[in-house]
C-alpha cells in the first residue's frame, strides 16, 4: 500500500510543478499588452519555466521539480505605431511585449492536462486504497 500513497505524493509534485506553470503564464498573459512606459526601457519580457527531475529520498523515486523560471531574452520585441504613447521612440513607433497570446493559451491547455492527469492519478490511487481498505474489512 506504501506505493499507492507514494503514487499520490509523486502525482501531487507533478500537479505543484503545473500550478506554478500556470501561474507564469498567466503572468505572461496579463502583461501582454503592457507597451514600454518610456522609450528607453524595454516593456514587460516573456517568462518561461523548466523542469527536472530530482531524487525524493523518502519516496525512493524522482519527482518533477521547477527548475528555472527564466526570461525569453532571444525573442524580439515587436513593435507598434503609437506616437501618442509616452513610450513612442523619435519615429513614433512603441516597443511591445514578446508575448504570443496563441502560444500562451496553448502552453495553458497543456499544463491543463497535465495537472489533470496527475489528479487522475490521485484519484485512482485514493479508490485503489478504499478497495484495499473494504477488503480487508471483511
Amino acid at each position: 500500500m506504501s506505493e499507492l500513497f507514494s503514487a499520490m505524493s509523486i502525482s501531487a509534485h507533478g500537479m505543484r510543478a503545473q500550478s506554478e506553470r500556470v501561474r507564469v503564464i498567466s503572468e505572461n498573459m496579463a502583461n501582454a499588452n503592457t507597451a514600454a512606459p518610456t522609450p528607453e526601457e524595454d516593456p514587460y519580457t516573456r517568462q518561461y519555466i523548466t523542469f527536472k527531475n530530482q531524487m525524493d529520498r523518502t519516496l525512493g523515486a524522482n519527482v518533477v521539480q521547477v527548475d528555472k523560471i527564466g526570461q525569453d531574452l532571444k525573442k524580439p520585441f515587436p513593435t507598434k505605431y503609437m506616437p501618442d504613447h509616452p513610450g513612442a521612440d523619435e519615429n513614433g513607433y512603441v516597443k511591445l511585449p514578446n508575448v504570443e497570446p496563441l502560444i500562451e493559451a496553448m502552453d495553458m491547455q497543456e499544463a491543463q492536462r497535465s495537472y489533470e492527469a496527475n489528479l487522475g492519478m490521485i484519484e485512482q490511487s485514493r479508490n485503489m486504497i478504499l478497495q484495499t481498505i473494504d477488503l480487508l474489512r471483511r
